[in-house]
């Protein structure tokens, strides 16, 4: 069965790698500045949905899977942050505080389409401007939503987490498999 993950992420790639599977890589090329909702949650769903539709259109006879994820920080949405000057203002709020990482799923099979989102806690260290800016200067956090990483160098940065780790890197894999048995696909399958 030809599976295709629309998404960019190396990340959401690795983990799926190593869970056994090895999709195809399809970008979506959605703007994702085009989508605006007041709720962090249906943000990345929203944006989840788009990249797997966009992605299903070109892809023809595939399970596609698309996902987005979002931070939510005090009421504020923070997705991939606009430059190095913003994650070091985001991390110096954030410090030894938490937030929910919130990642879409979207997966679609012919004209069935399913879409569910996984919610995170992250409590983050109480680390000093220094740290901050070391970490920023590496660029790893410009390029991911919440300015940070839980599987890199953004780890050590992170006290603990509550619930899924997979949610965090950017697709929960235990949500993904029960999305795929509804749609009578077995995880085993797709080794």
């Amino acid at each position: 069965m030809r599976l295709i993950l629309a998404s960019a992420s190396p990340a959401r790639l690795s983990t799926l790698q190593r869970a056994g599977l090895d999709p195809e890589v399809m970008v979506s090329g959605i703007d994702e500045s085009a989508v605006d909702h007041t709720e962090a949650p249906e943000t990345a769903g929203r944006l989840a949905e788009l990249k797997c539709r966009a992605v299903h259109r070109r892809a023809g006879d595939a399970v596609v899977i698309g996902c987005d994820s979002v931070l939510e920080f005090d009421g504020q949405i923070f997705g991939k942050p606009a430059g190095a000057c913003d994650a070091v203002r985001r991390w110096r709020l954030m410090r030894g505080r938490s937030g929910v990482l919130h990642t879409g799923h979207t997966i679609r099979l012919d004209d069935r389409e399913l879409s569910r989102t996984a919610s995170t806690v992250v409590h983050f260290a109480d680390i000093g401007d220094a740290e901050i800016d070391a970490y920023v200067q590496t660029g790893e956090p410009l390029h991911v939503a919440g300015a940070f990483t839980i599987d890199g160098l953004g780890g050590a940065f992170i006290d603990r987490i509550e619930g899924d780790p997979h949610n965090v890197v950017g697709i929960s894999l235990p949500l993904l498999r029960s999305m795929l048995m509804e749609l009578n696909i077995s995880w085993p399958h797709l080794w």
